[in-house]
Order: structure tokens, then sequence, then C-alpha cells
């Protein structure tokens, strides 16, 4: 997955990613179930993410950052437990675990600076 330093477009990218990711999986109940939740929490990364961009106030734009933050970490969540039941799949959902701890740090990082 190519990284963009636009960050609304590497997360964009990570919510595409997953949807693509889900489309691999085998139709059972708890796979549509759980990927159902990952496309939630994926999108929400960037769609928080954005909505922070077009902040009302350093209350507002943190607020969002720490919600995308958030749903980066159920994205985690979610991947991880897809991963586990799915080891065909591995080599797409590592690289999907990568990613999203990556935007984790990012935002954290993020968070911090505009904290102080």
């Amino acid at each position: 997955m190519n990284k963009p330093y636009d960050l609304e477009e590497r997360t964009f990218l990570f919510a595409k990613e997953c949807r693509l990711y889900i489309r691999t999986l085998p139709k059972t109940i708890s796979n549509i179930e759980d990927g159902k939740q990952l496309i939630r929490s994926s999108d929400s990364v960037g769609a928080n993410y954005i909505e922070a961009n077009e902040k009302l106030g350093n209350k507002d734009l943190l607020f969002r950052l720490k919600i995308s933050r958030k749903e980066a970490k159920e994205s985690k969540f979610w991947l991880r437990l897809l991963n586990e039941l799915n080891p065909d799949q591995k080599i797409i959902s590592d690289s999907l675990l990568f990613e999203v701890e990556e935007l984790r740090k990012i935002l954290s990082a993020i968070i911090t600076k505009t904290s102080k």
C-alpha cells in the first residue's frame, strides 16, 4: 500500500483497502459481522480526521482527533480477529494491521503536539 503524505488520502486508502480485504474473506456469519464492524471503524478513522481538519476550535480539533485514534484502535481489534480466523488471508491483514498501527501513532503524535 502506497503511503501518501496527505493523511486524509492515507486514511481514505486504509478504509478502501479494508473493504477490499473483506471481499476476499469467506462468507461466514462471523466474517460478515466482523467485516461490517471493520468497515464502520475504518471509515470513521478518515471521516473524523477530515472533520478535525475543519475544526471549530482547538477543543473540537482534539476531540475529533481522539475519536479518529479510537476508531483506529477499534479497526485494529477487528483486523486482529479476522486475521486469526482467516489465516489464509494473513498477508493482506498483516499489511493492514501495520498500516492501522502507523495511523494510530501518527494521530497520537498530532494529539500530543496539539495539546501543548
